[in-house]
């Protein structure tokens, strides 16, 4: 039975104008997950990513603290991916949705970046408005009613998501790993609740609701097992308790 761990990655750059980068703390939510992984000798044969940049670094930062304290520890770790060489372990389908685009189509902005700008300049606290604008936007982009307005429509993306599983096991025959093998995927909360909902076999308001309380380097883990899949555990994120409670987010 193969275990594929979906790792979301570290905190991003949320309010900054690259929101596609690491911040200082979400280096740092790797590394302990690495740490994590390798104090309990938690053996990975095997790490993809999607393409984004935060979702690369937080495997590479996992890698720097899991691979030196294994070895430590006496077990020798020979990934069959080569962190070094992006085309080997990159899978885009494990990309995150195009939140940009979902954010500027929502109902009250009317795609207009302008207007949302406005609408926070007026408020008290911008922060929590554009949570809330956020909010809307992405139910919106559930709903299904207007679809045809984004580049990607929560049906594309969700059968996308379907896809990126089925694609991890064609990998994972590819590169002979055995039946007893753990494969970890550094990718979005998104594409983690929509695998989550489809193996539930819920719809796209359960994935949002899932989407929403989804960790920075929380690990969901699904088992497989000739053709079919089952989840095993939820947005497990213990690792980030050795040090305080303070390491704990969800952007």
């Amino acid at each position: 039975m193969t275990t594929i761990l979906l790792a979301r990655h570290g905190q991003a750059s949320f309010g900054q104008e690259n929101y596609d980068q690491l911040s200082e703390l979400g280096t740092i939510q790797a590394q302990m997950l690495g740490q994590h992984y390798a104090t309990t000798q938690r053996r990975i044969d095997a790490i993809f990513t999607g393409s984004l940049v935060r979702q690369q670094d937080s495997a590479h930062h996992f890698w720097k603290r899991y691979e030196p304290s294994m070895t430590a520890n006496g077990d020798s770790v020979v990934p069959a991916i080569n962190l070094d060489e992006p085309a080997g372990y990159v899978l885009p389908q494990f990309d995150e949705f195009n939140h940009k685009d979902v954010f500027v189509k929502s109902a009250n902005a009317a795609g207009n970046r302008a207007e949302i700008s406005t609408d926070m300049a007026k408020s008290e606290m911008p922060a929590t408005r554009l949570a809330e604008l956020f909010d809307q936007a992405m139910q919106r982009w559930h709903a299904g009613d207007n679809d045809q307005d984004y580049i990607e429509s929560w049906p594309q993306f969700h059968n996308r998501t379907q896809q990126a599983l089925e694609q991890i096991r064609t990998k994972i025959t590819s590169l002979g790993l055995g039946h007893d093998s753990t494969v970890l995927v550094f990718t979005s909360g998104g594409v983690i609740a929509a695998i989550t909902a489809q193996l539930l076999k819920q719809g796209s308001q359960t994935a949002y609701q899932l989407n929403k309380s989804l960790v920075n380097t929380g690990v969901t883990s699904i088992t497989l097992k000739d053709q079919s899949s089952r989840l095993l555990s939820l947005n497990e994120y213990s690792h980030l308790f050795s040090e305080g409670k303070r390491f704990v987010t969800w952007r």
